[in-house]
């Protein structure tokens, strides 16, 4: 029997408000049977948390997205802890760089990112990393911090074979979106054919990155798998195996297993 895990949805934002519940079941139609709800401040990190406690096979990755870390503190780093604490919270995340967005410093980013990552290495929790435009400086942080020690996702996966291979190295987890889907991203399919089967995962990043033939409408965590279906077709196998193994994946990395 097929069955899919979305390992990054934000069923907790105002696009979705009041059709969660349907949409869960909708998924759940279409073999979605588990989901990561990502939560990035407070108001997704609570509602996150809340559609964790409600559903069967919802978990959430709570943290704080790098457009907001000028309002990083003592007091969301505390709050944080405390929620990470909670039985369904499976990751930390999504933390990162974005140096497409001019709505935080480089030097606010790096410092909420590199206390993130303390905080998930003390709690021994993996992490869901989103990278926009700083590639580099990303690769630089988690290797400085030794991210091998609890891994984690590189989110939406979207550079190249190179970036891929310096990302496993570290012991990162590839994660492919509904870009994979897109004629205008061959570096992405690329990265579908070379990624090895145990370190792929696939994700929604819902209501964003539409596959096809949605693109352009907003994502639903149904939809992933367009996404599966896509990853079979260049890797030249069955979307069986692809639902089977990145489950497995996404269940060993969870530590749901």
């Amino acid at each position: 029997m097929l069955m899919f895990f979305d390992t990054h949805t934000h069923l907790n934002v105002d696009q979705f408000k009041g059709e969660e519940t349907a949409l869960i079941e909708e998924a759940r139609k279409q073999q979605v049977n588990k989901m990561a709800i990502v939560g990035f401040d407070t108001p997704t990190i609570d509602k996150a948390l809340q559609l964790s406690r409600d559903h069967e096979g919802v978990y959430a990755i709570i943290g704080w997205h790098p457009t907001d870390s000028e309002t990083y503190s003592d007091e969301v780093e505390e709050k944080l802890i405390q929620q990470l604490k909670l039985p369904k919270v499976v990751a930390m995340g999504e933390m990162g760089l974005d140096y497409y967005w001019d709505t935080a410093s480089k030097k606010a980013q790096h410092e909420a990112f590199k206390r993130q990552i303390s905080v998930a290495k003390s709690m021994n929790l993996p992490i869901s990393i989103h990278n926009r435009e700083a590639t580099e400086d990303t690769y630089k942080i988690l290797k400085e911090a030794n991210i091998q020690d609890i891994g984690g996702i590189m989110h939406s996966f979207n550079v190249d074979t190179y970036w891929m291979e310096k990302f496993l190295d570290l012991g990162m987890h590839i994660s492919l979106s509904g870009v994979v889907t897109f004629k205008n991203a061959p570096e992405v399919k690329e990265v579908a054919k070379a990624v090895p089967f145990d370190k792929l995962l696939i994700e929604t990043d819902a209501p964003y990155l539409s596959p096809m033939p949605y693109r352009g409408k907003r994502n639903e965590p149904s939809y992933v798998r367009f996404v599966a279906e896509e990853i079979a077709r260049l890797r030249e196998c069955s979307i069986e195996e692809v639902a089977k193994q990145t489950t497995l994946n996404a269940d060993q990395l969870f530590k749901l297993t």
